[in-house]
């Protein structure tokens, strides 16, 4: 299909987005800050936490100053945790290594941290007039519905293959255009569950389309059995005030906070006093499980009504009480935990 790139610019200029908050500006900071926040979310979820940010970190330079703990509580919620802590490293480094301001050339943009080349690619388009493919979930969905592409777009050998399709199909003119519309027909209308074919303009040259097989291109991952694991956790409750522990800057919910985990084969009670508080009373609460990509993982947390003793507390421990803990930077699961504590 010699014309798609065409198709796809006219379907944009008339039926694609155009308000979106991060549309119209060749700011990078702003681009790139929408590219990462859309990776594995929503639209609807980014927005407001995309106006948020930038509303207390407006400039790039704003947000290499920042201190980690205020990011990761812009971001506290989007999940995917490592994002906001390579978008913060990511500002840090282009301030310190780029005066402040994103290299131009794609491979420069990729070599920072967190970006990776589709990212790089979009963001080059966008902002610097490059020429260069991407190639999110959306592209490869379209792609290999339209295309007929066999097999999971994430074999290596699939997605060299869409790479160079990708490329092949790049436009003379209007890049930015294009990229746009191929992320807007796929956020909007190819999207994984019931496309909307009727309105693609695509459709009569669309493989899938014409075989019937919408549902099974692309196709799925192989699926695997994820492996359980289980967490107790202590949620320490002296009055109104809660007892969190700022997790490891690396792993799962690095750099957040979050209830202590009981020790394994610990008595609750007896590692209570090491957290500096002595126990009143032990409460099993509802547990609850939360599924990350490689494993799913269930949660049993004990409400255990304590008072703090004199000494003061250990380094990366906090107090919060139940209002501040609304603002804190925490993983959703915590968040649900301790909101059934108010």
């Amino acid at each position: 299909m010699k014309d798609v790139a065409k198709r796809l610019i006219r379907w944009q200029q008339r039926h694609g987005r155009h308000d979106l908050p991060w549309q119209r500006t060749d700011d990078p900071y702003r681009v790139w800050l929408s590219e990462i926040m859309l990776q594995q979310t929503q639209v609807a979820t980014v927005i407001p936490y995309y106006l948020r940010f930038l509303e207390r970190l407006p400039t790039l330079q704003a947000l290499a100053a920042a201190p980690a703990d205020e990011v990761m509580s812009l971001w506290s919620g989007l999940g995917y945790y490592a994002r906001a802590r390579n978008l913060h490293a990511c500002a840090r480094t282009v301030v310190a290594g780029h005066e402040g301001r994103f290299p131009r050339d794609p491979a420069a943009i990729a070599a920072l941290p967190g970006i990776g080349r589709s990212t790089a690619n979009a963001i080059a388009d966008f902002c610097f007039g490059a020429h260069e493919p991407i190639l999110d979930g959306n592209v490869k969905r379209v792609l290999c519905r339209c295309f007929g592409i066999e097999g999971f777009p994430g074999i290596p050998a699939i997605e060299k293959q869409l790479w160079q399709l990708a490329a092949d199909l790049l436009p003379a003119q209007d890049v930015g255009v294009y990229i746009q519309a191929q992320m807007d027909l796929g956020a909007t209308l190819c999207t994984r569950g019931k496309p909307r074919c009727a309105e693609c303009p695509l459709a009569d040259a669309c493989v899938a389309h014409r075989d019937g097989r919408t549902e099974e291109l692309p196709q799925a991952k192989p699926r695997r059995t994820l492996p359980e694991r289980e967490a107790t956790l202590l949620a320490l409750r002296d009055g109104n005030s809660v007892l969190l522990e700022q997790r490891p800057p690396q792993g799962i919910w690095g750099g957040l906070l979050s209830l202590p985990e009981l020790s394994e084969g610990a008595d609750p009670r007896h590692q209570a006093e090491g957290l500096g508080c002595r126990a009143l009373s032990v409460t099993a609460l509802p547990p609850l499980v939360h599924t990350f990509t490689h494993f799913r993982l269930t949660l049993k947390p004990l409400l255990i009504e304590a008072e703090r003793l004199p000494h003061a507390a250990e380094e990366g421990l906090h107090w919060l009480s139940l209002a501040q803990v609304q603002s804190a930077p925490l993983p959703a699961p915590i968040r649900q935990v301790l909101k059934s504590l108010a």
